[in-house]
């Protein structure tokens, strides 16, 4: 399957070509930062030892570079990465869209950029097989950066008392049935806390079932490059991101996160949806509670509330948004306007055509005056 191209991938190139030609008339080339969302998200794992505290993931997603995404768009990106200090990157696919050969050095020389303190992971989405899943790889290998496609990487740190250990899984890409989760679980070690990265969000529902993960990253949605205002959701959903297209949900006991992505595919256009930056703080519980039960024992403690907003939609949010009923009751809407609106135009039709006499009659006279007066 890996091998097969989308359709029309030719006619799709050319376009994107033709765009890039383009786009220094159009966009403003010069980095700013001030146009992308940098999310914070933390995440409370069962079990996290407490040396993993605070650990620090930034995830990168659907960069398309070559498209949107310029060389010097994502050199800015890259350098808000560095400025987080993070102990790991996290890449979670579709690196280009439908051209690798014109940005591969650009690709390579971005991400031998990043700088981390344990290190850089990757996995592959569907447009990353689309142009040649080996030359993606062998890209990111010599960027430094480790793919774990179907494969598990263990990160160790000395804690307290022995050696604790934090997992990150990967899966290929879910759309084009590269997937291989017997091979996850197979790999992964039966003790310490796991994460999965996963291009495609809705593979979260596999996860989940294992038990085995406490959170999931993905992208491939790019948001739908649209949210609408107020419900923090959009109703353009891509295959195997159609459950969780944007943002956190709980999936069992399992998080699933769907970054906004950096790039863009197909148009260049978001609307009320940043390109984005997510950055993922991991929190033991042991040392929550420490936290908490020392602010309670201090009676000079300055309260501090978190105002936060719902930035995202609950499970029944969207369920109700996009209600079945509601569906299908603007389909029939639409269906019994077909027959008026045929009968509108048929009737046009039938003016235009009883006009084609008149109309050849006058020509036939303009000619032959014409003919005349020459």
């Amino acid at each position: 399957m890996s091998s097969e191209k989308p359709f029309g991938l030719v006619a799709k190139q050319k376009i994107q070509k033709g765009m890039t030609i383009t786009r220094e008339k159009i966009i403003p080339m010069e980095f700013d930062e001030s146009r992308y969302d940098i999310v914070e998200v933390n995440v409370e794992i069962k079990d996290l030892d407490p040396v993993f505290h605070d650990y620090k993931i930034v995830n990168l997603s659907d960069l398309h570079l070559g498209q949107w995404l310029t060389a010097e768009y994502l050199e800015g990106v890259i350098d808000i990465v560095n400025r987080q200090e993070p102990d790991m990157v996290a890449l979670t696919g579709d690196y280009v869209s439908y051209i690798l050969d014109d940005v591969a050095e650009d690709l390579e020389r971005c991400l031998s950029m990043i700088e981390v303190k344990d290190a850089s992971l990757a996995v592959l989405g569907n447009h990353d097989h689309w142009n040649g899943a080996d030359e993606i790889r062998q890209i990111l290998k010599n960027a430094g950066i480790i793919d774990v496609s179907n494969d598990v990487y263990s990160i160790s740190r000395d804690g307290e008392k022995e050696v604790a250990n934090l997992h990150i899984a990967g899966v290929d890409s879910m759309k084009l049935n590269k997937e291989d989760i017997d091979a996850v679980m197979l790999k992964i070690p039966e003790h310490g806390p796991a994460i999965m990265l996963a291009h495609e969000p809705d593979f979260a529902d596999i996860a989940a079932t294992t038990g085995r993960f406490a959170l999931q990253i993905s992208g491939h949605s790019h948001g739908g490059q649209f949210i609408i205002p107020g419900l923090n959701t959009t109703i353009l959903r891509s295959a195997c991101s159609r459950k969780y297209p944007v943002g956190e949900y709980q999936v069992g006991d399992m998080v699933q996160y769907t970054s906004k992505g950096l790039g863009t595919n197909v148009f260049w256009l978001r609307i009320n949806c940043a390109p984005e930056i997510t950055i993922f703080k991991l929190k033991s519980p042991e040392v929550e509670e420490k936290d908490e039960n020392n602010e309670s024992m201090n009676i000079n403690q300055t309260l501090s509330v978190n105002h936060s907003k719902k930035m995202f939609p609950t499970r029944e949010d969207v369920d109700n948004f996009l209600n079945i009923n509601d569906i299908s009751e603007f389909i029939e809407s639409k269906r019994k306007r077909i027959p008026v609106y045929v009968e509108n135009k048929t009737d046009n039709i039938k003016e235009n055509i009883n006009e084609i006499p008149k109309y050849i009659e006058n020509k036939t006279e303009e000619i032959k005056n014409n003919l005349k007066f020459n």
